[in-house]
């Protein structure tokens, strides 16, 4: 498996810049490897890390489930 490491805060920010999500990003990146992608800030500590699939049905699986878990834990904060 491949390693890629990223500033969160750069990536983010590149995101932005150019009106694109993480899962288009992502998407490109699938080669029918898998890669650990490991999210750091700015002084290089770990934050998260996202094993990227080898396909994209995988990623848009992925996509969903990021989707629902994320709006649940939104909802809990209310």
């Amino acid at each position: 498996m491949k390693n890629i490491t990223i500033k969160a805060n750069d990536f983010f920010e590149l995101l932005k810049l150019k009106d694109q999500s993480m899962w288009d990003i992502f998407a490109q990146m699938i080669d029918g490897e898998e890669k650990e992608i490991v999210f750091l800030n700015d002084n290089k500590e770990y934050i998260f890390h996202y094993v990227l699939p080898t396909s994209v049905e995988k990623l848009h699986e992925d996509k969903e489930l990021f989707a629902k878990e994320y709006a649940e834990k939104l909802s809990g904060l209310n």
